[in-house]
């Protein structure tokens, strides 16, 4: 009988390809107790109660039942890698090219991560494995695990691999993502508060007399870009607008508060300005994103239709515009905060280094009247 028990498969196991049982993970541990895997972590680690924050003894008692039941043993290698501290911070962008250039979007980022990791007393890592820009970067492991020789690391990028980041948070690797994420679970995270501030934009234009408003984006499901979107069909449902369904780059112009374009410079053409006109929309709102594509894109459409804005067509974006584009109008929108994300991040990593739960942040936007929406023109 205790050989056949002995024999028994653990719940939720499976062999390794090598044919013994693999070592069970603190993931494992969270799903079989219900909770988070940062509660596994502070539970197994004692690190709620050096940190002020004990959990509940019925939350504690699930967690060590679920660790018993899979036979859970801390990595000793782990373990000794967690405690080594060397006061390096690293930071990973999953960008072309790593955003060292004063005018690419990222660099202010940098800027306050540099200035805080100071204050903190800790060194920066730049990992540029990802800076080819090609699947090896977004999809190879290589790069990623060299992070490990870090004490924590920041990542930037609006679509870091959710496969890469399980594995660090599951082996409780403290790792922070600039900018808010719904998955994996267990991964912190400090990001803009881009819906509040996609919703004060509109507020802005509704409070100009504007009664149709559409936002042109980029065919992308990033955070950033659902956020923004979110943002913008609230604000127009709070103040009485015209929603309708998203319209697709082969859609009538008047199908939708919201055009969705894979290549907005070849998509976003005058003609489909001035039929957006003639179908009563008098602003446009584009999104930020790292090319800057649906801003160019539609402020080139707007030049070549031959319109004056703010005279006949109001504009607004939301975020910043490129560098290259500075010295034109300052464009109705919102500033993001990019050096105070970046220096809340390095205080969370900080925490999270020192054994602090993973959690997520907003930061909010400041919003900039600018000087290209007025008033709709008078039919």
């Amino acid at each position: 009988m205790a050989k056949e028990a002995a024999g028994r498969a653990r719940p939720g196991r499976a062999p390794a390809p090598d044919g013994r049982r693999a070592r069970p993970r603190q993931a494992e541990v969270a799903r079989l107790a219900g909770v988070s895997q940062a509660t596994v972590s502070l539970v197994l680690s004692g690190r709620d109660i050096a940190t002020g924050r004990p959990i509940s003894s019925e939350t504690r008692r699930k967690v060590l039942d679920a660790a018993h039941s899979l036979g859970y043993v801390p990595d000793p290698a782990a373990s000794r890698l967690a405690a080594a501290r060397n006061n390096l911070l690293g930071v990973f962008s999953f960008t072309a090219t790593f955003p060292t250039d004063v005018r690419h979007s990222y660099y202010p980022f940098l800027v306050g991560v540099e200035q805080e990791a100071a204050a903190q007393g800790y060194d920066l890592v730049l990992f540029t494995g990802s800076s080819s820009g090609g699947a090896g970067a977004t999809h190879g492991t290589g790069a990623l695990n060299r992070v490990r020789l870090a004490d924590g690391c920041l990542f930037l990028g609006r679509h870091a691999p959710a496969d890469g980041l399980r594995r660090l948070v599951a082996d409780d690797f403290p790792v922070v993502h600039v900018g808010r994420r719904d998955e994996p679970e267990g991964l912190a995270w400090v990001g803009a508060d881009y819906v509040s501030a996609s919703r004060e934009v509109v507020t802005a234009l509704a409070g100009l007399g504007h009664r149709r408003v559409l936002l042109v984006r980029e065919d992308d499901d990033a955070p950033a870009s659902t956020d923004r979107e979110r943002g913008f069909l609230d604000g127009l449902a709070s103040n009485g607008l015209p929603t309708g369904a998203s319209a697709s780059a082969g859609a009538g112009p008047g199908s939708g508060a919201v055009f969705r374009s894979g290549d907005p410079r070849g998509e976003l053409t005058a003609d489909r300005v001035r039929a957006w006109l003639a179908d009563g929309f008098t602003a446009f709102v584009a999104e930020e994103t790292d090319t800057g594509a649906a801003w160019r894109a539609l402020r080139a459409a707007v030049d070549e239709a031959g319109l004056d804005c703010p005279g006949q067509v109001s504009l607004a974006l939301l975020g910043s515009p490129p560098a290259d584009l500075a010295d034109q109008p300052a464009p109705m929108g919102f500033d993001i905060p990019r050096p105070a994300l970046g220096a809340e991040a390095v205080r969370l990593l900080a925490a999270r280094i020192a054994g602090g739960p993973a959690v997520g942040t907003l930061v909010a936007c400041a919003f900039r009247p600018g000087a290209t929406a007025g008033p709709p023109a008078t039919p």
